[in-house]
């Protein structure tokens, strides 16, 4: 009886490790600096993680909001998000890339829409300045297997603290693939 007993604690304890032991490659993202990857067409991290798409990784370093960033202002009722992230080419040509290929989400209240593109878009579809050296621009370029890391800037609600960043695969062929989120609470600066 003691034998069994003690095997049955050796096997919990191997399981036990075993566990512990796996990290990443899964879509939940649970633990920080995993590395996600879609399921079913959707991927869900955190701040740290490592976002693998078909053309590039990116990860959300650190965000905060405020009320003014290089000169910048939220409307009324507003803030600045301010999240840095750095991607990186894994594709195998040049990849062009726009600001907007991330867009800003927080919760859906009545009053506001529930998500934010970055602040270089203007409200008629066209591109507009960046207000910090910091700052992705509206459009550029990733050389095959370049890092960059850059902010993007997104006007929220001045009563949201918990935010995503979401990013949609989209082909040449204009064909949609996986959509990925970040999540993250953003400090008050």
């Amino acid at each position: 009886m003691k034998r069994l007993i003690s095997l049955t604690l050796t096997l919990l304890l191997l399981i036990a490790l075993t566990a512990c032991g796996q990290r990443g490659g899964d879509a939940s993202g649970s633990e920080s600096g995993s590395d996600v990857y879609a399921e079913g067409g959707y991927g869900e991290g955190r701040a740290g993680d490592t976002i693998h798409s078909a053309f590039m990784d990116f990860s959300v370093n650190s965000a905060y909001t405020t009320a003014l960033y290089s000169g910048h202002t939220a409307p009324e009722g507003m803030k600045v998000l301010v999240v840095e992230i750095t991607i990186k080419n894994t594709f195998h040509e040049s990849l062009p890339m726009w600001d907007d290929d991330f867009q800003g989400q927080w919760s859906a209240s009545a009053e506001t829409d529930e998500f934010a593109w970055p602040i270089t878009e203007g409200e008629d579809g066209g591109s507009l300045d960046t207000v910090s050296e910091e700052q992705f621009p509206a459009e550029y370029e990733l050389a095959v297997n370049e890092s960059r890391t850059g902010v993007l800037v997104f006007d929220v609600p001045a009563d949201e603290k918990d935010f995503s960043i979401s990013h949609r695969e989209l082909f040449s062929d204009d064909s949609e693939g996986n959509t990925f989120f970040v999540y993250f609470t953003a400090e008050e600066k």
